[in-house]
């Protein structure tokens, strides 16, 4: 099964193709909440596939500069992967980053 688009997790296909997408949130404190990470890549992803996973988590919330990088962990059914989302530019209030999804699970 393969799914072409902006972000593609494998939920019961183990081999489902993952590809990167990109967002974009406003800034108020020069971070992006990791929550509203969180619901961002939740978002993408269903979008492309049509369902959510069970759950998204970072650890941290987002820095607003350009190159800045965090690791956040989706998990559906019980199978994790990383995401990691980066950001590609900031314009006033407004990050834009990449979304890329691990091609293997962590566990």
């Amino acid at each position: 099964m393969r799914i072409a688009g902006c972000l593609t997790v494998a939920f019961a296909v183990a081999t489902t193709l993952l590809t990167a997408c990109s967002g974009s949130v406003s800034v108020g404190t020069r971070s992006v909440d990791k929550n509203e990470v969180a619901a961002q890549i939740s978002g993408k992803l269903e979008q492309q596939v049509g369902q959510k996973p069970d759950s998204v988590t970072c650890p941290q919330n987002l820095p607003a500069r350009t190159g800045a990088t965090l690791v956040c962990t989706l998990d559906d059914q019980g199978t994790k992967y990383d995401v990691t989302v980066t950001v590609t530019s900031v314009d006033g209030d407004q990050a834009k980053f990449d979304i890329q999804v691990a091609d293997t699970p962590k566990n």
